[in-house]
C-alpha cells in the first residue's frame, strides 16, 4: 500500500527542472520512491511519532522542568485524567492565580526566571531580571535595515529562524558553551525576538501589501506585552486589560514539557554539541510547522468557515450538522478534523484552554465578540458528541489552547501573521530551559534507530545499461 503525499509540483517548479529536453524526473517517482509499506511498522514494532499504540508517549528521557499530564496508566492501561500542567513544580494555575487582579504585575518575566533559574524570584531578583531584559532589547547598528527589511520572505517565523542564525555574527564568544553565554545568550532572545517579530510584521507588509512600514522604538522598563502592544500599534496606545490578556497568553505559552516537536528539536540539536544560536533556529522551524505552533491558523480558517456557514449561531443542531460536515470529510479543507479538538496528552481537559476560555469570557463579556465566544463554547461542547455520532467511536478528546488562543488575540488586536511568531517568543523560555538542562545532564547525543525494509543487496550497474525507474513499472 502506497503512502500518497498528493505531491503536485507548481508551473514554476517544472519549468525549472525541465529545462533539458527530457523532463527531469525526480517529482514523477516522488511518491514510489519515498512510500512505506505500513505493515513494516507492526512488523517491526516501530514506535511512529515516537508514539505506543494507546498513544501515550514513549520516554526519552527525564526533565526537571515542567510536567504535562493527561492521563494515567493503571496495570499498563492508559486512562484519562484531567489535565495539569506544572512549572518546576508549581501548578499553572497557581502561577496565574494574581493574574484576575486589576493592579498585578506582569507575570511573564516572573515565569521566564522560574523556568531558566529554577526557582521562582525574590522582587529584587526579578526586577535585575526586568532590567536585564530591558538591557538586551536594542538590537546591533543596522540589523534591522540589513536582516529584517531586507528580503523579507511572506511568513514571519523564518524571519525569526534566520534573525537568531545571523544574530550569531554579532557575538564574539558565539561557539562559548559556558554557563554564562547560554543564560546571557537566551536571555537576549527572550528579550529581542518579540522586537523582531514586530518589525518583521511591518516590513511584511510594507513589502507585499504596499502599506507603511512603521519602526517605534522600545520603551525601557516596559514588560513583554507592553513592549509588544507599544511597538505594533501606530499610536502606541493599548489598554491595561489588553496587555494584561497578552501577558496571560506570553506564560500559558512559555512552556510544554521536553516532549512537544519543538523542545525535542531543541533537546537534539542541543545534544549534538551545536551553538545556541542554531538550536533556537531550528526549534523555531519546528513550532512553524501546522502540526504544531502553526495549528493555530487551522483553528481559526475552520472556525471562519463555521461563521460563514451557520446561520444561526444559537441554534445547536445547526452547528452539529456543520461540524459532522467537517468529520465526514465534506467541509472546511476536507481532512476530517475538527481543529482545535483534541491533543497528544491531554484527553479530560487542557489546563491551557481552561485558563484560555476562562479569561476571554470575561474580555468578551459585554462587547460585540460575547456571540463568537458562545459560538466556541458550543463547537467545544458539540464536537465529541458529533464524532461518536458519525464515528461511532467513543475517544476522549478536549478542547486544546488553539480553540481560544486565536480569539483572544484577535480580541486585542493581534494580527493573524503575529499569532505563532508570538508563540515562539513566550516558549524561548521553555527552549532555553531544555537546553541548559540537555547541555549538564544529556550528555550524550540524541541517535534513535531507524529499520531498512530491504533484505538484500541490489547489484551495482554501470551507467550506460541502466534503465529509467519508470521503464521497469510493474516488474518484481
Amino acid at each position: 500500500m502506497a503512502m500518497n503525499i498528493n505531491y503536485k509540483p507548481t508551473e514554476h517548479m517544472r519549468k525549472k527542472y525541465a529545462q533539458a529536453e527530457n523532463e527531469f524526473a525526480l517529482y514523477d517517482q516522488f511518491n514510489k520512491v519515498n512510500s512505506i509499506d505500513p505493515s513494516y511498522y507492526q512488523r517491526f514494532d516501530v514506535k511512529r511519532g515516537l508514539r505506543n499504540a494507546d498513544g501515550s508517549g514513549v520516554v526519552a528521557g527525564v526533565t526537571n522542568i515542567s510536567n504535562v499530564h493527561g492521563y494515567v496508566l493503571s496495570d499498563g492501561v492508559k486512562v484519562a485524567d484531567e489535565g495539569s500542567l506544572t512549572y518546576r513544580g508549581y501548578d499553572l494555575y497557581d502561577l496565574l492565580s494574581a493574574a484576575s487582579d486589576p493592579d498585578r504585575r506582569f507575570l511573564y518575566e516572573e515565569i521566564s526566571y522560574l523556568l531558566l533559574m529554577g526557582e521562582l524570584p525574590t522582587r529584587e531578583q526579578l526586577e535585575a531580571y526586568i532590567e536585564l531584559m530591558s538591557a538586551w532589547r536594542e538590537l546591533p547598528d543596522g540589523f534591522t535595515a540589513s536582516m529584517i527589511m531586507r528580503e523579507t520572505p511572506p511568513h514571519i517565523m523564518n524571519v525569526l529562524a534566520r534573525s537568531v542564525l545571523l544574530l550569531y555574527a554579532y557575538d564574539s564568544d558565539a561557539e562559548s558553551r559556558d554557563m554564562f553565554h547560554e543564560i546571557s545568550t537566551a536571555v537576549s532572545l527572550i528579550s529581542r525576538l518579540p522586537r523582531i517579530s514586530v518589525l518583521t510584521y511591518y516590513a511584511k507588509r510594507s513589502r507585499y501589501d504596499n502599506d507603511s512600514m512603521i519602526m517605534h522604538r522600545y520603551v525601557p522598563g516596559q514588560s513583554t506585552a507592553e513592549t509588544i502592544l507599544s511597538m505594533l500599534r501606530p499610536d502606541r496606545q493599548f489598554t491595561p486589560d489588553e496587555a494584561r490578556m497578552l501577558d496571560i497568553m506570553l506564560c500559558l505559552h512559555a512552556e510544554h514539557g521536553g516532549g512537544n516537536n519543538s523542545t525535542f528539536t531543541m533537546r537534539v540539536l542541543s545534544s549534538s554539541d551545536t551553538d545556541p544560536y542554531s538550536a533556537y533556529a531550528a526549534a523555531i522551524g519546528s513550532l512553524k510547522g501546522r502540526r504544531h505552533g502553526g495549528a493555530n491558523h487551522q483553528v481559526l480558517g475552520m472556525q471562519r468557515e463555521i461563521k460563514r456557514n451557520v446561520n444561526n449561531w444559537e441554534d445547536e443542531d445547526e452547528v452539529a450538522d456543520y461540524l459532522a460536515k467537517i468529520v465526514n470529510k465534506q467541509a472546511y479543507d476536507k481532512s476530517g478534523l475538527i481543529y482545535g479538538m483534541g491533543h497528544a496528552v491531554y484527553t479530560k481537559s487542557d489546563p491551557r484552554a481552561v485558563l484560555c476560555k476562562r479569561y476571554a469570557r470575561q474580555l468578551a463579556e459585554g462587547t460585540e465578540y460575547e456571540a463568537e465566544f458562545k459560538l466556541l463554547e458550543t463547537i467545544e461542547r458539540l464536537s465529541p458528541e458529533v464524532i461518536l455520532r458519525e464515528k461511532g467511536t467513543k475517544k476522549d478528546i478536549c478542547a486544546n489552547i488553539d480553540m481560544y488562543s486565536g480569539f483572544v488575540y484577535s480580541m486585542i488586536g493581534i494580527p493573524e501573521e503575529l499569532f505563532t511568531p508570538l508563540f515562539a517568543c513566550a516558549r524561548m523560555s521553555g527552549w532555553a530551559a531544555h537546553r541548559f538542562e540537555e547541555i549538564i545532564s544529556g550528555k550524550r547525543i540524541i541517535r534513535p534507530a531507524y529499520k531498512t525494509t530491504f533484505t538484500h543487496k541490489r547489484q551495482y550497474q554501470p551507467l550506460d545499461q541502466r534503465k529509467a525507474a519508470s521503464d521497469d513499472e510493474g516488474e518484481e
